[in-house]
């Protein structure tokens, strides 16, 4: 499906990513934390059933739940990287990803939705009101759905700029698709994290209860 340069340049960017991902302090904190070991695994597991449960009409893309946005809330970009991976691993050892795929779906399905989840919670953080409901509805709701759109669009645009599918038949059977999909995705992600700093604020990594509690 992909020339042989194509799927060099897509591993060289998993690789390039992972390991500007990769932190001491944070691994460090995660080999002597059971809990954190424990909401990892966790994370990887729920990324591996969200994903495996999909849709799709042309191949390679395919429409399923991220989940990656409130997971970057609890958990923080870097341990949300690890996770796809480790949840991307155990798909494709059980044959629910295709070599050849994998690394564009860890690329617009994990990686870059990853990064602008943390991204838009910086941005919020920095020039909104520090408020419970800002976090909810800006931090997880709005960008989940944000996010779901920029990833169809993103997986669009990679099959139209290599010509194996026409703007057509992307509109028609995919694109348009994001119409759809925001809705479920904003809703799983801002309940999960509603449920979270409700009953265990002190386990989601970017909640500040000083913060968001104090206004």
């Amino acid at each position: 499906m992909f020339t042989d340069i194509t799927q060099g340049l897509l591993w060289a960017l998993v690789l390039i990513i992972t390991f500007i991902s990769f932190d001491k302090n944070t691994y460090k904190a995660l080999y002597t934390t059971p809990a954190r070991q424990t909401g990892v695994l966790a994370c990887a597991l729920v990324f591996a059933v969200l994903w495996q449960i999909k849709a799709g009409i042309l191949t390679g893309l395919d429409l399923h739940i991220l989940g990656v946005t409130a997971a970057t809330l609890i958990l923080g970009w870097r341990l949300t990287i690890l996770c796809s991976l480790l949840a991307s691993g155990l798909l494709f050892s059980f044959g629910q990803i295709d070599l050849e795929l994998l690394p564009l779906q860890l690329l617009i399905g994990a990686f870059i939705p990853t990064v602008l989840s943390y991204l838009s919670f910086i941005l919020s953080y920095q020039y909104l009101p520090r408020h419970f409901f800002v976090y909810i509805f800006v931090c997880a709701f709005i960008t989940a759905g944000f996010i779901a759109c920029i990833k169809i669009s993103l997986g669009a645009l990679f099959y139209l700029a290599i010509g194996q599918y026409n703007w057509q038949e992307l509109a028609d059977n995919y694109v348009y698709l994001s119409a759809i999909i925001w809705f479920p995705e904003a809703m799983l992600n801002g309940m999960a994290i509603t449920i979270m700093i409700t009953y265990r604020p002190h386990w989601v990594k970017t909640f500040y209860d000083k913060d968001y509690l104090g206004q």
